[in-house]
């Protein structure tokens, strides 16, 4: 059978990016997916589980917004890498997204 994700690829070819914040309800979230070295992305199309959500034509990101707990998973995002003459499909490894609710008494509250 034909080599579906393509040729030896380094170990995350290509990544999901996501903030390292706390991400709370209401808040904006931008997916980033990330191509290894010198390669080119084109087609990206991001999941949330098995759930499509949307293909990017011209670029690499998706925002969320406004974020619900529901949000909350595993993403992935794959689209058309591009290697010099090489061209193929490939998916990034997921990642874990969570959402908290807003956190109460964040204004004013020290620890000491």
């Amino acid at each position: 059978p034909p080599d579906v994700t393509g040729p030896s690829c380094p170990a995350e070819c290509l990544v999901l990016q996501l903030p390292a914040l706390p991400l709370l309800v209401g808040d904006t979230v931008t997916l980033r997916c990330r191509v290894w070295q010198d390669g080119t992305l084109t087609g990206v199309r991001f999941y949330h589980g098995e759930r499509y959500l949307g293909e990017v034509l011209n670029g690499t990101e998706l925002s969320l917004s406004p974020l619900q707990l529901d949000h909350s998973g595993r993403y992935r995002c794959g689209g058309l890498v591009n290697f010099g003459p090489l061209l193929w499909w490939e998916m990034s490894a997921p990642v874990t997204m969570t959402v908290a609710e807003t956190v109460h008494g964040e204004c004013g509250n020290g620890d000491g």
